[in-house]
């Protein structure tokens, strides 16, 4: 019977079951599955960390177009307040003019 180069380098030799020997090669390669999972952690992290890199420096059009519209959200909010602070001086104005009957500068 011809054995596997893992069966013996896995398998101690005094084992000769085997359901023993089944046992201690299972036992033997669970714990590779971590080590599988973090080797392809390792290796994707510099695609991960390029496409990182790469959504924080282009700007969508999704994006933009929602800056675009916060930038004139706050334009006509900055037009609606300088229109209220006229008003109210313009108001005040014809207040004084009514009261002393000609403008104060």
């Amino acid at each position: 019977m011809v054995k596997s180069a893992f069966a013996i380098a896995v398998v101690p030799q005094g084992i000769e079951s085997s359901r023993m020997k089944r046992l201690l090669i299972l036992a033997s390669i669970l714990p590779l599955g971590g080590c599988v999972s973090t080797a392809g952690h390792i290796v994707m992290a510099p695609v991960h960390a390029v496409g990182w890199t790469a959504d924080k420096l282009t700007t969508s059009q999704a994006e933009a177009d929602r800056n675009r519209g916060r930038r004139e959200r706050k334009k006509e909010e900055r037009e609606r307040k300088q229109a209220k602070k006229d008003a109210r001086k313009q108001r005040e104005l014809e207040k004084q003019q009514a009261k002393y009957g000609e403008p104060t500068p």
